[in-house]
């Protein structure tokens, strides 16, 4: 088995700031405001048409600006520019000698609250301007437009008026508006280069934004979600072509701005949703973004699990329902959600406090489903051609988020399953994510909880991956076994008895194998008799089985070993095995097991340990051997996301049911059905535990 060390971390990109002059997002000026308006007065750059090889027609946003007609402002509007020009320096002027009032006007009228000065005379006339409201739709144009002439002026003493456009409603008006307010953030960030962090931080702030109610402007038409996106990333965009060093900058944002973990699950939706806009253009962040999206989910995934872990039959019944209300409505509870936070203040404590609990919890899955679904289809593409070089590239990111995100998270129980998936995809793959935990697992250097973790990754990867061919997993039992050899070579030389703090390694790898066996069994074998039918498991109860080279020899040096893993091993694991093995004649080891019930771990347990001291202090009962048990941790047990669990359905060999393998128990049809379905996604117990029980 060729091995991989695992990947490195990535690099960070440095940049420097461009000196090259601001090219704009809009047409030259001249045609706009017709031929009497200059470059100057907008304080925009003409396009140099002159020079098709220029560089920065290169850089060229793809975003239809063209057919920007505003000509016409001079004759519906109420005001010359070169009068709002005028009043916008008069009262910057004034500000600078402490006279805010014209100032203060400013402010409101470049935050869409305020149009004109006179506005309420013209309110209380009886004889309104129909053009009145696009009259002041041009007229923010135009003070927007002159404004940008005016950067060089907008420093720290501006704050104010700086953070009322920043703050503009711009995502919601007119798709004009929308280019001349880029226009100005480009010009701001080009004479303020100390404004670029503020400049795109007000808008990855709107990645959250979700709902028509985020971004509506009254009396201006509705804009489609598909719309506002499409502008922020126009925005983003642009500025990252003009400043190249923006995308430090942009890379600390993103990490701030994403939401937090109690969030609505519609503010997650769609600010993933803007990452992954984002990954398409910003080729310097793709792996960044995406191990932002991962780490913020494995933190989903484990309060998750962990508030699993602290419910009771009812609640996790509770959740079950809540979510398939939520499917049948198209998730119309989450549009609601806040009326009806407000009308359960009023509700008893108690169940209240139940409320929040499942809605906390539903939404935390739903949470996961959605972007564990978006991120499988995002992925897919790469993995066309599985044995290409784009798909191992793709694999390799992959591979780098597992060995620093995913495996370090002991309590992970879903987002393991992208690498469970597409690992699947080739031999190449398969072989590429073995090494990886292969090295992980026997690197000494390495801290023992990560080698344990890295063992029941492998273990369960192949134990439950329907595309792993057979051969392959003799060769993962067999490199496995070889280790296992050295591991107790090495311990047993100073080894009393079992002891899962000393020798954690060796257990972590026997139970791998023993969970191995438990799946593959029919792939550990070499021959059959002719009377066994390979497509009938009950058919290979009591034959006389050959299995493959070292197989049996691997595994009973090791249980009869001094280090007796058959105690430290999970116990449901422990009988699985035996019966399995007894079944098949591979071994008889319930003699061994027998003669573990009368053995105590605590009399092999170095320091304190040893007398019970430190057990008496931590509240242990010094006869009950599980804590010094491992547990029956298996991270690619049954996949319980209702949507997004499609992607994997073909890639998972199920629990599969030996009909007479338990004699002492009566065959039942419902033993064939593996716990879990899609109402259950809140059953937390492992597969093991339900499955190795059911034949128990």
């Amino acid at each position: 088995m060729r091995t991989a060390a695992p990947p490195l971390p990535r690099p960070a990109v440095k940049t420097t700031m461009p000196a090259t002059p601001l090219k704009p997002i809009l047409k030259s000026s001249s045609s706009l405001l017709g031929t009497r308006r200059t470059s100057g007065d907008a304080g925009l750059d003409d396009d140099d048409t002159s020079n098709p090889q220029s560089p920065r027609k290169r850089q060229k946003v793809e975003f239809d600006l063209n057919n920007i007609e505003i000509h016409e402002i001079r004759e519906i509007g109420a005001r010359s520019v070169a009068d709002i020009k005028q009043e916008i320096k008069k009262a910057l002027d004034r500000h600078d000698q402490g006279d805010d009032e014209d100032y203060d006007i400013l402010k409101d009228t470049l935050s869409g609250k305020q149009i004109s000065h006179d506005d309420d005379e013209e309110d209380e006339d009886e004889d309104v301007d129909p053009a009145l409201p696009a009259k002041r739709r041009q007229e923010l144009n135009i003070y927007l437009l002159s404004l940008a002439s005016f950067s060089p002026r907008l420093g720290r003493a501006c704050d104010g008026l700086v953070r009322s456009v920043l703050q503009c409603q711009w995502l919601g008006r007119d798709e004009l508006f929308a280019k001349v307010y880029i226009q100005f953030l480009a010009a701001l960030a080009s004479a303020q280069g100390a404004r670029l962090t503020q400049i795109l931080s007000s808008i990855v702030e709107r990645f959250v934004d979700s709902r028509p109610s985020d971004w509506a402007v009254p009396n201006y038409p509705a804009v489609s979600r598909e719309a506002v996106r499409e502008r922020l990333h126009v925005a983003v965009r642009y500025i990252l072509q003009l400043f190249p060093a923006a995308k430090s900058v942009l890379e600390h944002l993103i990490h701030t701005k994403y939401p937090y973990h109690d969030d609505p699950k519609r503010m997650h939706m769609a600010y993933v949703e803007n990452l992954l806009e984002l990954r398409k253009y910003c080729l310097d962040l793709r792996a960044e973004i995406m191990d932002l999206i991962i780490s913020r989910l494995i933190k989903i995934d484990v309060e998750m699990q962990m508030d699993f872990d602290d419910m009771d039959d009812r609640l996790a019944a509770m959740v079950a329902m809540a979510l398939q209300s939520s499917r049948e409505n198209g998730n119309q509870d989450d549009e609601d959600s806040d009326e009806s936070d407000a009308e359960s203040v009023d509700s008893d404590e108690s169940e209240e406090d139940e409320y929040s609990r499942v809605k906390t919890v539903k939404e935390n899955i739903e949470k996961m489903d959605f972007i564990l679904d978006t991120l499988f289809g995002i992925y897919t593409p790469n993995f066309a051609d599985p044995e290409s070089d784009d798909a191992l590239e793709a694999f390799e990111d992959m591979l780098s988020q597992f060995s620093n995100l995913i495996l370090p998270t002991i309590k992970s129980r879903h987002t393991q399953f992208l690498i469970f998936h597409f690992g699947q995809q080739s031999d190449r793959l398969i072989d590429a994510f073995c090494g990886t935990c292969i090295n992980i697992a026997f690197e000494s250097q390495r801290p023992m909880v990560l080698q344990q973790a890295a063992s029941s990754y492998l273990a369960s990867f192949v134990a439950r991956g329907a595309h792993v061919p057979g051969h392959i997993v003799v060769k993962i039992f067999e490199v496995l076994g070889f280790h296992l050899d050295q591991m107790r070579a090495t311990y047993e030389v100073s080894c009393r008895g079992p002891d899962v703090r000393r020798y954690g390694p060796f257990y972590a790898l026997m139970q791998a194998l023993l969970y191995i066996f438990c799946f593959r069994w029919q792939d550990l074998i070499s021959s059959v008799p002719d009377d066994v039918d390979k497509d009938d498991p009950s058919s290979y109860l009591d034959q006389e089985l050959e299995w493959e080279t070292e197989i049996q020899a691997i595994m009973r040096r090791n249980i009869y070993s001094t280090l007796n893993p058959l105690k430290v091993c999970s116990p449901v694991i422990v009988e699985q095995f035996a019966l399995l093995a007894y079944r098949f004649n591979f071994m008889y080891v319930y003699p061994r097991i027998e003669a573990n019930k009368r053995l105590r771990l605590s009399q092999f347990s170095g320091g304190a340990y040893s007398s019970g001291g430190a057990l008496r202090d931590m509240a242990f009962d010094v006869n009950d051997d599980s804590w010094q048990q491992l547990g029956s941790f298996f991270p690619f047990d049954p996949y319980q996301l209702p949507v997004s669990k499609r992607w994997i359905e073909q890639d998972y060999l199920q629990w599969q049911h030996i009909p007479g393998l338990n004699p002492d128990e009566p065959d039942d049809d419902s033993d064939d059905e593996e716990p879990g379905d899609e109402d259950e996604v809140v059953d937390e117990d492992t597969a093991t535990d339900n499955e190795a029980g059911e034949d128990k």
